[in-house]
């Protein structure tokens, strides 16, 4: 039986690193436990849970700033900022659905979990990543030492700066105990122009022209038939084929023009339709939760794909003429999610392949353990990059105590 420690304050949690760095002890972090099936399995004896560092402990909406806990769960988040008409604007998913919780109906993750992971998804073609919105932190190192980077205005965040290598690290490098993050008002209206029955190739092609456009496209996917008849949205669920989405947002005239600007140019390529703020919401939601992926029963190994827009289609077509699955594109294409049928390694020979070509990278999100255990889930580095990534675990993690493996096997 794993032995877990639950720390309930920031020392506890110096007290155990200090002891698992003295000991040399292996430990696996965890918060909420709803990314735990996220990357490699962890090769330690014992569990860090830091569930119980939550709570807001400032917001300042005047200063468009917000301070908490790590392990504070997005929904208290997502709360507090509705409340005052603001949102993260980098838009970060909640995978709890698509990698089963963790056991227990735990879904939606904490702030730090989409730290950790660097989590974004629609809206990054504007907003950004999750890094881009990290103003400061305090942790503690595999060392065993406590340390901070930036601030919580802009302007304090100076010397080396460790938002940017600690944001995606997996918890590898060092324990999160408390985060400050930019909020940002949250758009007066929101309208999704739709345009029905491409196929894959030509929605790259509406997808790229709403985007080079002057109207200030906020995201763009493309759902092909099967997967938009599983929408809860009436007006794409009931498209019979596949749907293109673009969704602009801000002041209501602003929206109000651009979206009738967006019909003109797109209805070339097919019936044109349009969602306002509450359908647009949900189908987005669903876009960046990957639900369509995430019915129950479909336990079928999910990749992500970043590859360029233009390759989308022809990245995925490659993949499923070799091996059955499924798959949709966010990011104007340049983002696809793919679900693929059961192969030898979760089809990651194919998968790698395929991406490689394009210069692009994959990562396997879902999949079994063993299967997790056998193939590289995060992207293979160039030899470099990986002597580099060995030299930072090092410096942060010199005994290898914080989620060892989780990344990389042997880091």
């Amino acid at each position: 039986m794993t032995d877990t420690f639950r720390p309930e304050n920031d020392q506890q949690v110096l007290d155990a690193l200090q002891w698992a760095a003295a000991e040399e002890h292996a430990l696996e972090i965890v918060g909420s436990g709803t990314k735990t099936g996220f990357g490699r399995p962890v090769e330690a004896g014992a569990r860090l849970d830091v569930s119980g560092l939550g709570g807001i402990g400032l917001y300042e909406p005047q200063e468009l700033v917000l301070t908490a806990k790590a392990s504070t769960p997005m929904a208290e988040i997502e709360a507090a900022l509705t409340e005052k008409g603001q949102h993260l604007a980098f838009d970060p998913p909640d995978l709890g659905r698509l990698l089963g919780g963790d056991g227990r109906g735990n879904v939606g993750g904490t702030l730090g979990g989409a730290i950790a992971c660097n989590l974004a998804e629609p809206r990054r073609l504007k907003a950004g990543a999750a890094r881009d919105h990290l103003l400061g932190f305090s942790a503690v190192s595999g060392r065993g030492e406590t340390f901070k980077s930036g601030g919580r205005v802009v302007k304090n965040v100076t010397g080396f700066d460790l938002v940017k290598l600690i944001t995606g690290s997996f918890g590898t490098l060092a324990v999160t105990t408390e985060v400050s993050v930019k909020v940002l008002p949250a758009p007066e209206k929101t309208r999704t122009v739709l345009v029905f029955g491409c196929a894959d190739a030509d929605a790259m092609r509406v997808m790229t022209a709403a985007l080079h456009s002057p109207y200030e496209v906020a995201s763009a996917a493309h759902l092909p038939g099967a997967l938009a008849a599983a929408s809860s949205v009436s007006h794409v669920s009931g498209a019979g084929g596949a749907v293109t989405a673009v969704s602009v947002e801000g002041p209501g005239p602003s929206v109000e023009f651009r979206c009738g600007a967006l019909r003109d140019l797109l209805a070339p390529f097919g019936q044109i339709e349009e969602l306002h703020s509450a359908n647009s919401a949900a189908l987005w939601r669903e876009i960046r939760d990957v639900v369509f992926f995430a019915t129950t029963g479909d336990q079928r190994p999910v990749w992500r794909l970043s590859v360029p827009p233009a390759d989308g289609a022809r990245v995925a077509a490659e993949i499923l003429g070799n091996i059955g699955g499924q798959a949709y594109y966010d990011w104007g294409g340049g983002l696809v999610w793919l679900a693929l049928d059961e192969s030898e390694g979760a089809g990651h020979r194919v998968v790698r392949e395929a991406v490689t070509r394009s210069g692009g990278h994959a990562t396997l999100i879902r999949a079994s353990a063993e299967t997790r255990a056998q193939v590289p889930v995060f992207h293979p580095q160039p030899a470099p990059l990986a002597d580099l990534t060995r030299r930072v675990k090092q410096g942060f993690d010199p005994n290898g105590v914080l989620n060892p493996g989780r990344m990389y096997e042997g880091v």
